[in-house]
């Protein structure tokens, strides 16, 4: 059952080097967190935490995240065009190096997706993204404190607000 009072988190899981991290920051904040994967994964037996096990197939995992997040919901993904479908919907997103994705960033990230992925097609860039570091882990777990906490405020404002205002 959704908790109306906080933000829920979802995790694009197939991959995701962070979801130690996110147990914890949801742990702290009391919050329910959805894990999206196409095959199982392993999670902790609580009650806060649930794994969505989806088809195989391409965009399935951010297919069923985007039609279940809401506005104040955080996602964290490492997959640009679900980053924009889910702020399309009010959420706050972050790439699992801790990278923010805001409606001001969000633009430029697709066209430089779109513009690797033509110099691939294409046999200029061979080589993929940089290793996953510990710089990373530390700035994921301090952006997804920071998103978790304005979810939280915002959805402490919006339920404050009298009907109609």
């Amino acid at each position: 059952m959704p908790d109306q009072a906080n933000p829920h988190l979802f995790v694009d899981a197939d991959a995701c080097p962070v979801k130690d991290e996110i147990y914890r920051v949801a742990a702290r904040h009391g919050l329910n967190v959805t894990l999206v994967a196409n095959r199982f994964i392993a999670v902790p037996r609580e009650a806060s935490i649930r794994l969505q096990v989806v088809p195989d197939g391409p965009d399935v995992a951010d297919d069923w995240i985007a039609e279940h997040v809401g506005a104040h919901d955080v996602v964290v993904t490492a997959d640009i065009p679900l980053a924009a479908r889910s702020l399309e919907k009010g959420a706050a997103v972050i790439g699992t190096t801790g990278r923010p994705f805001t409606s001001q960033t969000i633009g430029a990230a697709l066209a430089s997706r779109e513009l690797m992925s033509h110099l691939r097609e294409v046999g200029e860039i061979t080589g993929g993204p940089r290793p996953f570091a510990p710089k990373d882990r530390s700035r994921f777990l301090q952006e997804l404190e920071h998103a978790v906490t304005r979810a939280k405020r915002a959805l402490a404002e919006t339920a404050e607000r009298p009907a109609g205002a």
